[in-house]
């Protein structure tokens, strides 16, 4: 059963993403809150999988929520997917540096957002398909390479592909085309860099590939 928390200020959004997830037999809304402050009070409380938390809030906004939620061990089970009425903006930056594991529009159709808790839950990275577009044209411009960036020296050449092709979005099934190694293995090779490069979870990873250099833009 995956549990979630709603965080949103807007009762009758939080009405609409519980009646739609209490449907599912796999899902349960574990509690709601209307702030960040409550909703981090609740996350300490119910330890849920995912807190849906919007980005946009009184007293403490979602960023901000999101990076108290990544600080606490307590909580590290629990994954942040931010919600917001825009599109792209500075908050995904902020947020996917705060610690979020992914990032969605609230006009998400009733099938990606299941899917999305889904896949949140799993541990994987997520984005709206919007969002991931326009962050690879804000980052990625041309082909990335491998840079010399800090932890670089920690991992093994097979780690160092793997974390370019997560910083390219891949799934670790097409990174195990990529490479022609099973599926398995590639998770294994991202999961072992996280660890090296402490990200909490791939979304972070990617973020961690870029600002430390691992992973270069526009490069030759």
């Amino acid at each position: 059963m995956i549990r979630v928390l709603l965080v949103d200020d807007q009762p009758l959004i939080r009405s609409g993403f519980r009646a739609l997830l209490d449907l599912e037999d796999d899902i349960e809304v574990v509690a709601e809150a209307g702030d960040g402050v409550e909703g981090l009070a609740l996350a300490r409380e119910h330890l849920p999988d995912i807190a849906l938390v919007d980005v946009q809030m009184p007293v403490a906004d979602g960023i901000e929520t999101t990076r108290r939620i990544a600080a606490d061990p307590a909580l590290a089970g629990v994954h942040v997917v931010i919600l917001t009425n825009y599109g792209l903006d500075e908050y995904v930056f902020d947020a996917l540096r705060a610690g979020a594991a992914g990032f969605l529009v609230k006009d998400i159709g009733p099938e990606d957002l299941l899917h999305a808790v889904r896949v949140a839950a799993r541990g994987d990275a997520l984005l709206a398909p919007s969002i991931t577009r326009k962050l690879i044209d804000r980052y990625v411009t041309r082909p990335i390479t491998l840079g010399t960036g800090r932890g670089l020296e920690e991992l093994t050449n097979r780690e160092r592909e793997s974390v370019a092709l997560v910083a390219q979005g891949l799934s670790n099934d097409q990174i195990a085309d990529c490479l022609a190694i099973s599926p398995l293995t590639a998770k294994t090779h991202v999961n072992r860099a996280m660890a090296k490069l402490h990200a909490r979870d791939r979304a972070q990873l990617v973020v961690i590939a870029y600002e430390s250099g691992l992973v270069v833009p526009g490069g030759s």
